[in-house]
């Protein structure tokens, strides 16, 4: 009777198991700049299980920036965006394309601007007539910054598309663009080999470290039907964050998946990346936000309270 008994637990325990994993909902997400701290939340917390502990799957495709999240996301080719530039979404959005925030992803940012070492800049103030300075894709929130660094210094400069940090580092390098961009850990061990110079950040712009420049975004279908998933979702994103901040097993996870020593991972995370910045509740900074999409033409008008309350859909902690 025992093995009976012991017989059937194992087979409803198997059923179980089987059924568990055919409830997984699978969700698609485009995520920009792979390899940094702050986009890699949905990457660590997929290694340590904390999203299959809220029944999702992720199925995780990597751009080359902000603009490119945000195409893939209103084409309907993936679920999630991770790191959409906010400007560029305000605009999108306005126009009727079919997004909608459902976290902050960045508020202030860590990205910085650089010269090879023989250059005679010694900040971006310094980018005279003609000067090419480089952000990732058209939209994107190193778009932003490059328009705030032009309009607050009165710069006389080209913007230039580079894409993701590894092209903007050749293109530096070999001369095609005077200053390139990057976010921490890419070009550090440039920057301390004494080839390339940091001449500004983003969060040199004060207005950038009062706003959230980069947010989650889901398209509009997505959130109609399949809130529960979206709720789920954030909730595990929640969680990876608490974890990336209070454990070294993160560090020592993103050390592997960014290809780097424990040791430049926690220079990423602590020096670079509070924790404050990866806060996805709340949508910092709108009306300043507003107010740049209008000067930069995102948005030929200010959105309303109505129109945010349809952008804005984060779902609350669970």
């Amino acid at each position: 009777m025992s093995r009976i008994v012991a017989g059937v637990i194992a087979v409803v325990m198997a059923m179980s198991f089987t059924a568990a994993e055919s409830a997984e909902t699978k969700l698609k997400l485009a995520i920009g700049q792979r390899g940094n701290w702050d986009t890699s939340v949905a990457e660590l917390g997929q290694r340590a299980g904390i999203f299959r502990k809220r029944g999702l799957d992720l199925d995780l495709l990597y751009t080359q920036g902000g603009g490119e999240t945000m195409q893939a996301v209103i084409s309907g080719s993936v679920e999630i965006g991770v790191a959409a530039g906010t400007l560029g979404v305000l605009g999108a959005f306005a126009k009727g394309a079919p997004v909608r925030i459902i976290g902050a992803q960045a508020t202030g940012a860590a990205d910085f601007w650089y010269v090879r070492a023989d250059s005679r800049m010694q900040t971006i103030q310094d980018a005279g007539a003609g000067t090419t300075i480089a952000f990732s894709t058209n939209g994107s929130s190193t778009n932003s910054v490059v328009i705030g660094f032009v309009k607050e210094y009165k710069l006389n400069a080209d913007l230039v598309a580079t894409g993701g940090p590894p092209a903007t580092f050749t293109a530096v390098m070999s001369g095609q663009v005077a200053v390139g961009w990057s976010s921490p850990p890419f070009a550090f061990e440039a920057l301390d080999q004494g080839k390339i110079r940091i001449v500004g950040r983003a969060n040199d712009l004060s207005s950038i470290r009062q706003e959230s420049i980069r947010c989650l975004i889901a398209n509009a279908s997505v959130v109609g039907k399949q809130k529960e998933a979206i709720t789920r979702f954030m909730t595990a994103y929640r969680e990876t964050v608490d974890w990336m901040y209070a454990s070294d097993d993160a560090l020592r996870s993103y050390a592997d998946f960014a290809q780097i020593s424990i040791d430049t991972a926690r220079r990423v995370r602590d020096e670079f990346f509070p924790k404050s910045l990866l806060d996805p509740d709340r949508m910092s900074g709108l009306d300043l936000l507003t107010a740049d999409a209008v000067a930069f033409k995102n948005l030929s008008q200010p959105m309303t309270s109505e129109q945010l309350k349809t952008l804005i859909q984060i779902p609350p902690p669970q």
